[in-house]
């Protein structure tokens, strides 16, 4: 017969299982420190022996990173999803920037309308409460702190989805974005113009999913995104014409 007699599981297995369960759900994040082991130990219900045996294994395998005198965290895991030549070679062409929107337009409107099917009720209510704070930040003209809630509205969404596949597929992009590899997001809201604009889209978005309707959460998303691909062109062309434009000045006033 295929039975075989079940072994009890090691307390140090139990943390490992659940620590490895947090960081896949996106719940620990790459970055984020561990609460000191005498407190992790007190959570977890178990003793620091067993605690030090599973934050070990842990480290071995990459998904934690112990620092002396610093604490543990968690690992940069998102760090290897692309090699530094092809992130640069991302900086160095056009090209990627629109096909790197494209592909979030993909992506994001999948996510949205996953949140509206799929997405708990305290989803829902994480992705409002980081739509008020794009609101109240709405009017302190911040252009950083708008990109930053931008993408964390946005990640809450894919969060919301509730595939794990696609929650580190994005965030690796995202940390890209914040880096302004693919292009500088703080361009978008410099504008008052582009700035209401924004917050309407994303009103659009938030609303649909509120109302748990995913076709219209997935038309929010692309109309966003597709919004977005224009303005960045426009902003382009803007730089190529006042490149030909400063060359015109200057050969008029003898500049040189």
């Amino acid at each position: 017969m295929p039975f075989e007699r079940v072994q009890p599981e090691k307390l140090s297995t139990s943390v490992i299982k659940q620590i490895e369960l947090l960081i896949l759900r996106g719940i620990l994040r790459p970055g984020e420190r561990l609460p000191s082991e005498r407190e992790l130990s007190e959570r977890l219900g178990v003793s620091r022996p067993s605690l030090r045996d599973a934050l070990a294994d842990l480290s071995d395998r990459g998904l934690l990173d112990s620092r002396a005198g610093a604490g543990v965290y968690v690992a940069d895991v998102l760090g290897s999803a692309f090699s530094d030549a092809l992130v640069k070679l991302f900086s160095d062409h056009d090209e990627a920037v629109f096909d790197y929107i494209s592909f979030r337009r993909d992506m994001e409107g999948l996510a949205a309308d996953r949140a509206a099917r799929l997405g708990s009720t305290t989803d829902l209510k994480v992705i409002n409460a980081l739509f008020e704070k794009m609101a109240a930040a709405h009017t302190k003209r911040n252009p950083e702190e708008e990109a930053l809630l931008d993408a964390d509205f946005h990640l809450s969404i894919i969060e919301a989805s509730h595939n794990v596949v696609m929650l580190h597929m994005m965030r690796s992009m995202y940390q890209l974005l914040r880096e302004g590899v693919f292009y500088n997001r703080k361009i978008m809201f410099q504008q008052r113009t582009t700035r209401d604009t924004l917050l309407d889209q994303h009103r659009a978005i938030n609303d649909a999913l509120q109302a748990r309707d995913p076709a219209g959460a997935r038309a929010a998303v692309e109309a966003h995104l597709t919004y977005v691909e224009n303005a960045l062109s426009d902003h382009q062309t803007f730089e190529r014409n006042e490149v030909i434009a400063q060359k015109r000045l200057q050969r008029e006033t003898g500049q040189t």
